[in-house]
């Protein structure tokens, strides 16, 4: 009903005015995002180069920078150029990198022998960056499918991965890795106990200092496509990983695995892949308050830029946009092969 109220040109008349007109508004939540000083003042969530960590490939060979063909920016590193990069990544800020080999196919075979060779392209690759930038983390990954001939991450044998064997093999792995000078142990197989077997051949060791980052829930996903490029393995899957990786349409499932590793000695947990997941990623967050990281797949990295490159999308914001995401729910950090592009823009504003 529209209020009454004198109007001066009528001598004491009245005229209607709307009440909208003179609404008052005490609350009006878009003052806080009228300017940019403003929206900086009340974010809720930052990300800084700290929260980055930084995959890089490796390929035999010396001064090689070898371009991934599905994943555009992104190279295989040779050892020494893969020093380099280390040192690139800890001058931006960026706390650990994580290293993922390129096998020679003529090194592959069924049980994945070359993982436990301690001249192998990743224990190169350790001993040479902590000899030259010993400030960095280093994370090795923990899984055969690099070595293996069929591309899976155990023993295969009449069709089916045989789960304990494999755990002997990933524990001498992960011994090999550690004495190169590994910081985290970081074991992506899904094997049943494999972070309970690990930690103690670690203790058993006298290396109580290394720390272990399971990847404790990481699905079967079709997200995976360009980094099994990358490391070679596409070629050479015989099958696919469902028996051993995740069902994607569980989640009450991820507790349980989660649980499982904290208790059998894990210091660091990860949800694999990242953003079709952050509803994993937040469970596992809520339930366990442990240090939780999100991996942004190859998948997630090649659809960006690809977006970006035809210009249906701002590669960049969209970068940022979702590295703020994974922060929101509940990552106290990202793997992600943006973490250069990333550091440089975090490390300019």
């Amino acid at each position: 009903m529209a209020r009454r109220e004198e109007s001066p040109a009528s001598g004491g008349g009245t005229f209607a005015r709307p009440r909208s007109a003179g609404m008052v508004r005490p609350i009006r939540p878009r003052r806080n995002r009228r300017a940019d000083w403003a929206r900086r003042l009340v974010r809720e969530t930052v990300v800084t180069p700290d929260d980055l960590i930084w995959p890089i490939f490796l390929v035999a060979g010396k001064g090689v920078r070898e371009p991934v063909a599905t994943m555009p920016g992104v190279v295989r590193h040779s050892v020494d150029e893969a020093v380099r990069a280390a040192a690139e990544a800890a001058g931006l800020g960026i706390p650990a990198i994580a290293l993922f080999p390129y096998t020679d196919p003529a090194l592959r075979d069924a049980k994945g022998s070359q993982a436990l060779n301690s001249d192998n392209l990743v224990c190169r690759a350790c001993k040479a960056i902590k000899d030259s930038v010993p400030e960095i983390g280093i994370i090795t990954d923990v899984a055969l499918d690099p070595y293996t001939s069929h591309g899976h991450d155990g023993l295969l044998e009449d069709g089916r991965i045989l789960n304990d064997a494999t755990v002997e093999v990933l524990v001498q792995q992960s011994l090999v890795q550690a004495r190169a000078g590994a910081d985290v142990i970081a074991p992506s197989d899904m094997m049943d106990g494999r972070v309970g077997a690990i930690r103690a051949a670690l203790e058993a060791e006298g290396m109580i200092d290394t720390q272990i980052m399971a990847y404790s829930a990481k699905y079967a996903s079709s997200f995976y496509g360009p980094f099994r490029d990358a490391i070679g393995s596409s070629a050479t899957l015989v099958g696919d990983k469902r028996t051993y990786q995740m069902d994607f349409a569980n989640s009450d499932e991820a507790l349980r695995e989660a649980e499982l590793d904290i208790a059998e000695g894990a210091d660091m947990i990860m949800v694999k892949p990242g953003l079709p997941y952050l509803d994993i990623l937040r469970r596992l967050k809520d339930r366990f308050a442990m240090p939780t990281f999100a991996y942004q797949v190859s998948g997630e990295y090649a659809m960006i830029c690809a977006a970006g490159e035809r210009g249906w999308m701002d590669r960049d914001r969209c970068m940022m946009e979702t590295l703020a995401a994974f922060k929101r729910a509940g990552a106290d950090g990202v793997l992600t092969y943006f973490a250069i592009d990333a550091a440089r823009m975090l490390n300019d504003a």
